[in-house]
């Protein structure tokens, strides 16, 4: 048995391993010192380094026990809850995190969770309820303005997301993600009080890198806004270079990928007489080339709910895949057990963002990869895929801040050559299955929006709706890069939009060009 001395050292050596990134250590000499104490800093430091790992499950399996001894405890709670939210069990989570604020009702840690998990769910005013109670009790936190700001920008209201911006920016000037984000929502003019802050930050405040890539971006629209693109294109490239080198991207890891999708033998899985589900809606295409409009038209209909950018798809094929892989020798049986498995999960997930009759939509982009295996785990859905000017989506992508999401966009000529896996596997899926695919053009839909919008309802087989012209008073939740964009009129401006930069770009436009 451990006395209190013994363990407070031990505790302190734990957590000091935790925040250096020694989880692996942390499990195994939290597992051994359990066996000689069951207290519940060790539990937590257990279920915190299991989460760490991605070992969901694991978080979950250690809290249960901790839960039998403890029922009442708000940090075993918020564990758990935490852990199910990671393994996208939003039901259970949520039930955890509000048998924690019933035995802590200001714990800041459960609310900022549960407004995180509402947010996922774009349930954005619900969200915005909980940040601001967590200000209530302390309104010197970054964390609860920062998430403000983003569901507001969700929600359209700018304004909002713009006063919490700036004071995230007064509480500490080097959260430069704060900057990075007000920067899309001003229109910049000469000498900006703005820009002369960010500039200022960069001659005399150190910064890490990636705090300065977040200002190099800003930088980016502020010179495209007063008209000088070729400062412009310099603060986008150094914002895009830092992220690079820390991602290492390669593109030919992609390429390989895309030939693995075109050589998997989907036919293995077509199941006879599936069971048609809810009908599904899936958007797809390069990012920023329309799928969020497209959306915002679509799910103004009265018959379709707009689900936003899932990543639920991506993950049960992954866990298809990886299973696929490690048994190859699966017979015909498994495989469709595993697929119908995959459906299951999919539409799980879904019902936690709408559970009626409509239609429902989602518009993962990259969702284009798995169009074989929407076609036999959905056979009754429709896809749409967005094309536009391939140099304008380049550019946008680049000019974008992604983060680490998607590491191809940080690069010109990564880019290009990702567009061109993408043209050459949605040629392939529209020989293999073009009764499921329909193409609409960004720059036909600005130009002609009723003439196109009829058509596509049509592809949907919905009847017409006035309310699809009308997609800008749509208030559902946009989430992505494309959200202040997405809530305008439809406007034409963003039609060769890349021209102002076609003297940076020539490199690439050869590329695109060539066979």
């Amino acid at each position: 048995m451990l006395n209190d001395i013994e363990l407070q050292k031990k505790v302190e050596i734990l957590t000091n391993k935790l925040k250096l990134g020694l989880f692996k250590e942390v499990v195994d000499e939290s597992k051994i010192l359990l066996k000689k104490r069951k207290h519940q800093v060790l539990f937590n430091l257990l279920s915190l380094s299991y989460q760490s790992l991605g070992q969901n499950d694991k978080s979950v399996e250690i809290m249960e026990i901790a839960l039998k001894a403890n029922p009442k405890n708000p940090h075993f709670l918020n564990n758990i809850g935490l852990s199910h939210f990671k393994l996208s069990n939003f039901k259970e989570a949520e039930t955890y995190f509000k048998r924690g604020l019933a035995e802590a009702p200001k714990y800041i840690s459960i609310l900022n969770n549960l407004g995180n998990l509402k947010g996922y769910l774009n349930l954005n005013k619900s969200a915005v309820e909980y940040f601001n109670k967590i200000l209530k009790i302390n309104d010197k936190l970054i964390e609860p303005y920062f998430n403000l700001a983003i569901n507001y920008q969700a929600l359209g209201e700018f304004e909002k997301s713009s006063e919490c911006l700036k004071k995230i920016l007064e509480l500490n000037p080097k959260f430069t993600d704060a900057d990075r984000i007000l920067s899309l929502m001003t229109k910049y003019t000469n000498n900006h009080p703005h820009y002369l802050n960010i500039k200022d930050k960069l001659e005399n405040i150190k910064l890490n890198e990636i705090q300065k890539s977040n200002l190099y971006f800003s930088l980016g629209k502020y010179f495209e806004d007063i008209k000088d693109y070729e400062k412009s294109f310099e603060n986008y490239s150094h914002g895009n270079n830092i992220i690079k080198k820390k991602t290492n991207y390669k593109i030919q890891e992609e390429k390989n990928n895309f030939i693995n999708i075109k050589d998997f033998n989907y036919k293995n899985l077509n199941i006879p007489n599936i069971e048609n589900s809810r009908k599904l809606i899936f958007i797809v295409g390069m990012p920023r080339s329309g799928t969020s409009l497209v959306e915002q038209i679509l799910s103004s209909h009265q018959e379709v709910f707009g689900g936003g950018e899932l990543p639920f798809l991506e993950k049960e094929v992954r866990k298809f895949f990886q299973k696929f892989e490690k048994n190859n020798q699966l017979n015909i049986e498994e495989i469709h057990n595993l697929i119908i498995d995959c459906k299951k999960k999919y539409l799980e997930r879904i019902s936690n963002y709408n559970n009626s009759s409509k239609i429902f939509t989602d518009k993962a982009p990259l969702n284009f990869r798995f169009i074989g295996f929407i076609k036999y785990i959905f056979p009754n859905a429709k896809i749409i895929n967005c094309k536009r000017d391939p140099m304008d989506i380049i550019w946008s992508n680049f000019k974008n801040y992604f983060s680490n999401a998607m590491p191809f966009t940080n690069d010109l000529e990564d880019i290009a050559q990702f567009y061109k896996l993408y043209e050459d596997l949605m040629t392939f899926f529209q020989k293999k299955f073009p009764e499921i695919i329909y193409d609409i053009e960004y720059s036909k839909l600005v130009e002609n929006s009723e003439i196109e919008i009829r058509k596509l309802l049509n592809f949907c087989e919905l009847k017409w709706d006035d309310n699809c012209l009308n997609h800008h008073k749509n208030e559902r939740a946009i989430k992505t890069a494309s959200s202040i964009q997405a809530r305008k009129p439809i406007y034409k401006t963003a039609v060769k939009s890349s021209d102002r930069y076609k003297d940076y770009l020539k490199n690439i436009k050869s590329i695109i060009e060539s066979n």
